[in-house]
């Protein structure tokens, strides 16, 4: 046996996934906390809300537990317990309107100017550390093509709009030819880092001190990737997971809202409960189509921009209404699953909120924001003022640390924001 298969055996022993059972009633003591312990699974999903929320319709008066309820906190009732609506917080230093949703998850200072270089968003981060533990690290949607997740080099990841590609990659298994050559693309993977490697270690003896320490942490990284490399060579063997669904179907027409958005929320349950991956972002839609709801004959985008006309923003209340209670049926669905002695919601962080926190004036301050799920304590209207420029960023932070990431900074967050359960 090579040194190398005997490293990659050890790793794979040291690492490798394994399926435990359920969490049952029957057991007792150690079994039954060591089975909990493969329960508590964390994942995150931010969704982002491209033209906006019109925030007087969604944010209450009065903050707390006893907050009122507002037209578009109607729909999340049913999960009261299991959602914080905040208000008062930014990304210090974004700004450029409509530009401000490539800073959504990074939090990159003024993305409007010609030298914004943006940086790595909150589930590419999180990626880099636990994206091994599942067959797909992370998942990109969109329902307009572009996506608001960034690498650590600032560059934008393809999103999916397709649900019924997604659905395929994730769910269906393909033909012998097809496996075979996703072998082959990872084992010329991890060939490329053999003779890399090689290359190297022969200028090692030519090389002074700090050379030798960056060729160190060029090590270190190519050890990183060829374990990862191993991982999907695992993952691309076993079968996967079989859903009680048939194969979906792309919806083409971008003003069936509803419908789309209800597609898409499918696929992140389906995704999530099979733990095939566990964090996800979404771009929602927010074009100038004109959505098929009834009440509504003008383009969402134009409607965004109502000036504090009252017949334009009473349409555009029927498209974010509709929207929250899409939202609602979503948070209820994860509520109904269960993981042990926890639901889906529980295990799951979840970010709903835009860039924009007036998206009549390009305003970037005062964001929409709704929590939901993970675990923390939930069910009140957390209100920061607004001249304290609270970052967004603090809630990514609380975000990754209920992922298990021993972080208390992410982009111009420095605190976590919300209580741990």
């Amino acid at each position: 046996m090579t040194i190398k298969k005997l490293q990659r055996r050890t790793f794979l022993r040291g690492t490798g996934v394994a399926l435990g059972l359920p969490l049952l009633e029957g057991m007792r003591g150690s079994q039954a906390q060591a089975a909990q312990e493969k329960h508590d699974v964390r994942r995150m999903l931010a969704i982002c809300a491209p033209l906006g929320i019109h925030t007087p319709l969604l944010f209450p008066q009065t903050a707390g537990r006893d907050y009122e309820v507002t037209p578009y906190l109607e729909p999340l009732q049913g999960v009261r317990d299991k959602v914080s609506v905040i208000s008062g917080l930014m990304h210090p230093m974004v700004d450029g309107g409509h530009a401000a949703e490539n800073s959504f998850l990074t939090g990159a200072a003024h993305p409007g100017q010609p030298s914004f270089r943006n940086t790595i968003s909150v589930d590419q981060f999180a990626a880099e550390r636990i994206g091994h533990q599942t067959r797909f690290p992370s998942l990109v949607l969109s329902a307009d093509g572009r996506g608001v997740s960034y690498t650590r080099s600032g560059v934008m990841i393809p999103a999916e709009s397709r649900p019924s590609r997604v659905f395929a990659r994730f769910f269906l298994d393909g033909s012998q030819a097809e496996k075979a050559a996703q072998m082959r693309r990872i084992q010329d993977g991890q060939s490329i880092l053999d003779l890399v490697g090689q290359q190297t270690r022969s200028l090692q003896k030519h090389l002074g001190r700090e050379d030798h320490a960056t060729l160190d942490q060029y090590y270190s990284s190519v050890r990183e990737l060829e374990q990862r490399m191993v991982l999907a060579e695992q993952w691309a063997q076993r079968p996967k997971p079989v859903v009680d669904r048939k194969p979906m179907t792309d919806i083409e027409d971008r003003a069936q809202f509803t419908a789309r958005m209800r597609l898409l929320f499918d696929l992140i349950v389906l995704a999530l409960q099979t733990d095939s991956t566990r964090l996800i972002t979404l771009k929602g839609p927010g074009g100038n189509e004109v959505v098929e709801l009834d009440g509504v004959d003008d383009g969402w985008h134009n409607l965004s921009h109502h000036g504090k006309d009252e017949e334009k923003i009473k349409q555009l209340a029927i498209i974010e209404r509709e929207e929250m209670k899409l939202f609602g049926e979503f948070l209820q669905n994860l509520d109904g699953i269960r993981e042990g002695e926890h639901s889906v919601l529980d295990q799951t962080a979840i970010l709903l909120g835009s860039n924009l926190g007036n998206a009549s004036s390009h305003n970037n301050t005062n964001l929409p924001i709704v929590a939901a799920g993970g675990r923390f304590r939930h069910g009140q209207h957390l209100a920061f003022a607004p001249e304290r420029e609270t970052p967004l960023a603090n809630l990514m932070v609380s975000y990754l640390q209920h992922l298990g990431l021993e972080v208390d900074q992410f982009s111009s967050g420095t605190n976590s924001l919300l209580p741990v359960a």
